[in-house]
């Protein structure tokens, strides 16, 4: 097969796109100048050292392999991104290869202990503390793939269910870090596993977080699809769908509306905020069903990014106005607080979107600093001679990578 991106400079280029950089904001974070990226991106300048690609790699999110195959696989990055390795590392090749070859039984967790330790790293994932959550997750992987594999026959069940919490966990991580492939990978562990629980909400939870994964990748038709699919085997599944289930056929609808949005199906949007909204009706306020925090907040918080997608910021801070957040976590109040950026800027508001983001940042640093619409935000207002030196703005610009 065709490799879609032959070489070195294709790759940057595409990469460094989908992060959100401009060639200037790339060369700054990698103390290169924007002509150095500009010869690279057009292979007029070869880059042969392997601690400039890892360097390169990594401000873009992705690993050298990725940017360069045949460059040796030498691992060169940060200890505050050495989790990613880890992770990367946990996820490759058969999850419990010691277990077939071993003639001893692994001590392993039990169900109600890896239970607590999944409910303690999803915790940080939704805090947005990814480099927290990252080494909690690493050990959880392997361990409980062993576990399901060795305990009591009446205990795999709950294992498995642990096990594809864990694994929804590393994908919501990765797609917030950029890292598609290994999300999509994680995904599809997450499945097999939620399968293997004989839990059909869960098997329908690791669909969310696959259309979620490819809709932050602009892969919408794939989005759609997995969204879709899901949602159609929840509404004619054999019986009742319970709370769980209605929770996760919520969160599919959700998923869908910005999929929709985004693909400018104004009409199909709404449809699915409106099915969502009727969910959260029966579902209530205050569950977390397989960490999809499905519930009305939710939905509005949604209906506000909808509105943003389609370029209605007066509805979208109509609706912002009447959003209570309090029940939600930080990840969720963040990102509703760069939607309302993006409303307030689409309007010219720019010191009330630079203070929407400067709160975003507030609650959930680590997300609005490596958040690609962001940059593109900051950027925008960077634009605009009124506001180029306030040193609010500069100071977020700064911090989030983007040339002030």
């Amino acid at each position: 097969m065709t490799d879609p991106l032959p070489t070195l400079g294709e790759r940057v280029a595409f990469y460094r796109k989908r992060r959100g950089l401009s060639q200037v904001e790339l060369g700054r974070l990698i103390g290169r100048s924007e002509s150095w990226v500009s010869q690279v991106e057009r292979n007029t300048r070869k880059v042969d050292r392997l601690s400039v690609l890892a360097q390169v790699a990594e401000v873009l999110g992705i690993p050298v392999s990725d940017l360069a195959p045949e460059a040796p696989t030498e691992p060169v990055e940060s200890d505050a991104e050495s989790w990613r390795t880890a992770l990367r590392l946990a996820l490759t090749g058969h999850p419990a290869l010691p277990l077939l070859f071993s003639e001893t039984t692994p001590e392993v967790p039990s169900p109600r202990t890896a239970q607590e330790r999944a409910d303690d790293a999803w915790s940080l994932v939704h805090a947005s503390r990814y480099t927290d959550a990252g080494p909690a997750l690493v050990p959880l992987i392997g361990e409980l793939e062993s576990a399901v594999r060795s305990a009591p026959a009446d205990e795999r069940p709950a294992v498995a269910r642990v096990l594809a919490a864990v694994y929804q966990a590393v994908t919501e991580l990765f797609v917030k870090v950029g890292d598609i492939e290994v999300a999509w990978l994680a995904a599809d562990r997450a499945l097999f596993a939620a399968e293997r629980a004989g839990n059909l909400g869960l098997v329908a939870a690791g669909h969310h977080r696959l259309a979620h994964t490819f809709l932050s990748a602009g892969r919408y038709q794939q989005a759609r699809h997995a969204a879709t699919v899901a949602a159609d085997a929840l509404r004619s599944g054999p019986s009742g769908l319970g709370v769980e289930g209605q929770s996760a056929l919520g969160a599919l609808c959700l998923v869908r509306s910005i999929i929709c949005a985004r693909s400018g199906d104004r009409g199909g949007a709404w449809q699915a905020i409106g099915e969502a909204e009727t969910l959260a009706g029966a579902v209530g306020a205050g569950r977390n069903d397989f960490n999809l925090e499905f519930g009305p907040a939710n939905v509005a918080l949604h209906a506000v990014a909808v509105a943003v997608e389609l370029g209605d910021a007066g509805d979208a801070l109509d609706r912002a106005g009447r959003v209570d957040t309090a029940g939600l976590s930080p990840e969720r109040r963040s990102r509703f607080l760069v939607d309302v950026a993006r409303a307030h800027a689409q309007r010219r508001d720019r010191g009330d979107a630079i203070a929407a983001l400067l709160e975003a940042e507030r609650i959930a640093p680590e997300q609005i600093r490596d958040h690609p619409k962001v940059r593109v935000l900051v950027r925008d207002l960077l634009q605009d001679p009124g506001w180029r030196s306030d040193q609010d703005l500069r100071g977020l610009a700064d911090r989030c990578g983007v040339v002030a």
